[in-house]
């Protein structure tokens, strides 16, 4: 008897790997299927501004002046060209975009220049970079919970993940920054492990590598030197010493870009946190955050609250589910593990709840939360790790944490499914951008159509429809506050304001004797007046 229990362990864990290998394939696949078909938004518009090389300030100055140019012409300023360079792009993000940070912008740059200029290439470095969190994952487990079925489990969590998914789909920065807090976080216990000087100095590259690619990988550099302190119970060990070192080396490297974002503030960049926020509100959205780690069927703010009341009994399954999680691994793993658990989902997640609710403005997004992410998936992986394969866990026991992983996975890849299907999610802001396709649809319909607008609308929201467009559309741009040129060599003309102009649309009915006729909030279809 005593043999047995072991050998069905060893048995469930062989079983338990082989349907871990199965998500990971079905994560790999969903990272990649149908990533050209999604709505090309904001963000992204301005990442390939950056990776082009033009400033915004340039491409306005070349096409506000009131000519006729094609799509063709706007995909000069989203993929690289001969006119540019890498220095270019870094003086882009430098003089405009200073808080995105140069690393991601430049190897994407590198991997669109080697493999094409289409929209799957570009995002498909984000995908490629979101594998390598997978092996990442697995080390971190090994070295913090000298578990490989830790590690395992955790791959699979995060392979059908629907936030991970999410951003392993998006021209930013949050694949690579997800990999660099992972090799971070592993350099650093193995570091403390084999106290070797080689060894720091590895982790000094990391820190570098995750300062240059996200503004918040500081706060997750901070969390980590508030871990080793109080594992060193705040004495001035050899340990301590070395990480203390390592850090200033990291940081000092950092300093110069720390300049730029003080010399080039780009305050425009953040005005979305400046919405207000009842407390109410703040929790809604807290709980909808870390709810989309397991589970999300595309809702966003502007749906009805129907649909988000339905899904309230499921978050809190999930908060739920977090939360034992976390208490169970305080409970039984020694202070080395969960102290460096709890102060990864701290190191970004408690200064941003403490500024929503303190100040009640928006500041926590999903994408600002991955670290706190990664942290729960961790403490998730480790509690499935214990229910599912402990000889110690009763029958009836093994069977309800089975059903719970099993809702775990179903939720994930229905999440997945559902978003490789849609063509905007709620991370493009469907609110705005819904009839975009509408719009170019529309636009494309007529045999030679041109879309009149001002300098207000070309980036982003210009840029977006010409991803959209037939290649037939042509566009007018002009000046903020000046009229355009309308000639007859047009079939079908539109006018098309995202960000309003009473002035244009004053002007062209006026000056030349033209009605407009709305066909949604954004579009005007011009017609010469009887």
């Amino acid at each position: 008897m005593k043999k047995q229990l072991p050998q069905n362990s060893i048995i469930s864990k062989y079983w338990l790997r082989f349907l871990i290998i199965i998500l990971l394939v079905i994560g790999i696949f969903f990272r990649f299927v149908n990533i050209d078909k999604k709505l090309y938004w904001g963000d992204e518009i301005y990442s390939s501004l950056r990776i082009s090389g033009y400033l915004e300030s340039e491409m306005k100055e070349q096409l506000t002046d009131g000519h006729f140019f094609g799509i063709e012409d706007l995909h000069k300023y989203q993929y690289p060209n001969p006119e540019r360079n890498a220095i270019d792009t870094i003086k882009g993000v430098i003089l405009e975009d200073s808080q995105i940070l140069p690393l991601y912008i430049l190897l994407t740059r590198f991997w669109v220049e080697w493999f094409g200029d289409s929209v799957a290439v570009t995002r498909s470095f984000s995908a490629f970079i979101s594998l390598l969190t997978f092996p990442c994952l697995y080390w971190l487990c090994l070295e913090l919970f000298e578990s490989s079925l830790v590690g395992w489990i955790a791959i699979g969590l995060v392979a059908i993940s629907p936030i991970h998914l999410v951003y392993a789909q998006e021209v930013r920065s949050y694949s690579l920054w997800i990999v660099a807090i992972l090799i971070s976080s592993v350099a650093l216990l193995r570091a403390m492990r084999l106290k070797t000087k080689l060894s720091w100095c590895i982790y000094t590259a990391t820190l570098i590598l995750g300062f240059y690619t996200h503004l918040f990988f500081t706060l997750v550099a901070f969390a980590q030197g508030i871990y080793v302190i109080t594992i060193e119970r705040f004495r001035l060990s050899k340990t301590s010493i070395s990480y203390l070192l390592s850090s200033l080396a990291g940081f000092i490297t950092f300093v110069p870009w720390i300049w730029v974002i003080i010399t080039n503030p780009q305050p425009e960049a953040v005005d979305w946190t400046n919405d207000k926020h009842t407390l109410f509100a703040s929790a809604a959205r807290w709980a909808g955050i870390f709810s989309r780690t397991f589970l999300d069927l595309g809702i966003s703010p502007s749906e009805p609250g129907r649909l988000k009341i339905a899904l309230i009994p499921f978050i809190l399954i999930i908060l739920a589910l977090m939360s034992y999680s976390i208490y169970v691994l305080c409970r039984r793993t020694s202070k080395e593990v969960w102290l460096f658990v709890l102060t990864l989902i701290g190191s970004i997640g408690l200064p941003l709840l403490i500024l929503d609710f303190i100040f009640q403005k928006r500041y926590a997004t999903s994408r600002y939360t991955l670290p706190s992410v990664l942290g729960i998936q961790l403490a998730v992986a480790y509690l499935f790790s214990t229910k599912l394969t402990s000889v110690y866990t009763k029958v009836w026991q093994k069977k309800l944490w089975s059903l719970v992983a099993f809702m775990v996975i179903l939720g994930g890849v229905v999440s997945c499914t559902l978003n490789s299907q849609a063509q905007i999610w709620w991370n493009k802001i469907p609110e705005k951008y819904q009839e975009f396709p509408k719009i170019a649809n529309i636009v494309s319909q007529g045999n030679k159509p041109l879309l009149i607008s001002d300098a207000d609308n070309l980036v982003s929201p210009i840029v977006i429809l010409a991803y959209l467009a037939d290649p037939k559309v042509r566009f007018q741009v002009v000046e903020k506050n000046q009229l355009p040129e309308i000639t007859n060599d047009f079939s079908d003309i539109f006018l098309f304001l995202f960000e309003p102009s009473d002035f244009l649309k004053a002007g062209i009915e006026k000056v030349y004797n033209s009605k407009l006729q709305q066909i949604n909030k954004f579009t005007w279809k011009v017609t010469k007046s009887t």
